[in-house]
């Protein structure tokens, strides 16, 4: 099945899928190890850092043997391109879908430039996601936000016929000072203005009750990336205290470990719904 068809099927379910980003052949084996218990569908998501640090070609080449060894229904996604350049290059290397973030552009400009990427993926069979509104990135001030609005929405939608659409209702990118709120009411009235399917971003943090709201409010993408990496990383320096170990095999199988069921708590928060 393709993307846009998974997302679309779980709109109309009301429920939702998580997209959760890897950074090595670890943490990508922690997140298919559990789709694979679980038997679930999952997105594999790669940044351009990602794919910077691995090299595209590697990345790829990595993401679909794994999905092919676990014998996962999956998807490869590129989180945040920054420009068409970019998603182009994954859209040749085989991905299934892309998103392309003009968000902190003009309204108008970020019409202009997702169309021409929707246009592009189309040639592909590939999805598009798109982000409308402000959702404050790594570094960014978090009370800096741009809530997206159903009329630009509707605007949105109607003018790049995008697959997916990630709004901004609350959340940020990276940890929270503080436990963040979600405009529930404001994803609700969005999800009834267009039938896009709705991708909620910064779920690293969110209470697990927040997330099963967003989920029943129209969210059927959940990107986690934040809590992935530090997750890992807790294991992986908690296993090297006061140990001479230099075998990278034997002491990362044990942050592998904590990132698989990091995932699996998470799919199992988002399927309560």
């Amino acid at each position: 099945m393709k993307l846009r068809d998974k997302l679309i099927q779980l709109k109309a379910e009301k429920k939702a899928i998580l997209a959760a980003n890897f950074y090595n052949f670890e943490t990508l084996s922690g997140i298919l190890q559990a789709a694979s218990n679980l038997k679930l569908p999952v997105i594999l998501q790669l940044s351009e850092s990602s794919i910077r640090y691995m090299s595209l070609t590697v990345a790829t080449a990595m993401a679909k043997a794994a999905i092919k060894e676990y014998a996962v229904e999956a998807w490869l996604h590129l989180d945040h391109g920054s420009s068409v350049d970019i998603v182009q290059k994954c859209l040749d290397n085989g991905f299934d879908s892309v998103m392309i973030d003009a968000s902190e552009k003009s309204l108008d400009e970020n019409i202009k430039i997702t169309y021409r990427v929707v246009k592009i993926a189309e040639g592909y069979d590939a999805n598009v996601e798109a982000e409308l509104g402000f959702v404050a990135k790594l570094g960014q001030n978090q009370n800096e936000q741009k809530f997206t609005q159903p009329s630009d929405a509707i605007k949105f939608a109607d003018g790049t016929g995008v697959n997916a659409l990630a709004v901004a209702i609350g959340s940020a990118h990276g940890f929270y000072k503080q436990t963040p709120k979600l405009d529930i009411e404001l994803l609700s009235r969005i999800n009834k203005s267009i039938s896009t399917p709705l991708v909620l971003h910064g779920s690293s943090g969110i209470p697990d009750a927040t997330l099963q709201e967003a989920v029943r409010n129209g969210i059927c993408k959940i990107n986690l990336a934040t809590e992935t990496k530090n997750t890992f990383m807790l294991a992986l320096k908690e296993r090297l205290k006061n140990n001479n170990e230099i075998d990278l095999r034997i002491v990362f199988p044990d942050a592998t470990q904590t990132v698989k069921e990091l995932i699996e708590k998470k799919m199992r928060i988002i399927n309560e719904a």
